[in-house]
């Protein structure tokens, strides 16, 4: 299946979802060394982002957030890929200079787990239907 969005960040990301309903701020909320989530009242407290297909509405906080992007890129910790509701300058900025590809405003849904790869050139998300 195909789902179409809006391009963020461009290039393309593979993954297993990692999905969650609340906001994420990345300063403070997820170490740059790790990737581990480190916000105990965050509901992925504990779960490493790295290499995961990264599912959110949108980032909160600090701008400071962006170059916490960059630097789970540079520490190879780094979501492959990140999937927002509304992505928002901090999101777009740390995405776009950490070359993680980001899609927002998806029309359609998507599943609750696998494995989903993103194109942040096109703005879509592919994962294979199941059942």
């Amino acid at each position: 299946m195909l789902i179409q969005g809006r391009s963020i960040a461009k290039g393309t990301g593979t993954g297993p979802l990692l999905i969650t309903d609340t906001p994420i701020s990345f300063l403070g909320g997820v170490d740059p060394k790790t990737g581990i989530v480190i916000d105990e009242t965050h509901p992925l407290f504990g779960k490493s982002v790295a290499g995961k297909v990264l599912v959110f509405p949108y980032g909160k906080g600090s701008t400071v957030g962006s170059y916490v992007l960059y630097a789970l890129a540079k520490n190879h910790v780094a979501p492959a890929a990140i999937i927002n509701t509304e992505c928002e300058t901090i999101i777009a900025t740390g995405a776009i200079i950490a070359e993680i590809p980001t899609v927002d405003r998806l029309k359609g849904d998507l599943p609750k787990d696998g494995i989903v790869t993103v194109d942040g050139t096109s703005g879509t998300v592919s994962f294979a239907q199941c059942g």
